[in-house]
């Protein structure tokens, strides 16, 4: 029976651990602030949980578990916090590669209300009514 734990644990750890090095590999490879971003977020958040579903699993006790779930919990709700707001930052700073972007609701939303960037083009004629 221990032997079946400790492999469910290994396999967890070993997942957990080869996505958090593909997050790696990702904040350097990728070529903008947006890829990058997602690379450190998304396989990153999975990759500890893993590591600590496998901790939880080889590790006994009540106090070790606790300290596990509350490291996951606090993962989970920061990782999204900071993504967004270096995405954010980011887009306004202009640091954020336009040409990899297949919509920009963002800058539509700035030229509707009137506050497009100052390097923004002329705006596109306005349509006809579709009577």
């Amino acid at each position: 029976m221990t032997a079946v734990v400790d492999v469910v644990a290994m396999a967890c750890l070993l997942a957990g651990a080869f996505l958090c090095l593909t997050a790696g590999l990702g904040l350097v490879r990728f070529p903008d602030v947006l890829s990058r971003m997602h690379a450190g977020t998304k396989p990153q958040v999975l990759g500890v949980l893993l590591v600590m579903v496998g901790a939880a699993i080889r590790l006994h006790g009540w106090s070790n578990v606790w300290m596990l779930l509350l490291v996951a919990a606090f993962q989970l709700l920061t990782a999204p916090v900071s993504a967004h707001m270096i995405s954010r930052v980011a887009y306004r700073r202009r640091h954020v590669r336009r040409d990899l972007l297949l919509v920009d609701e963002f800058d539509a939303d700035q030229q509707q209300s009137g506050d497009a960037p100052a390097d923004a083009g002329p705006e596109p004629p306005a349509t006809a009514g579709r009577g």
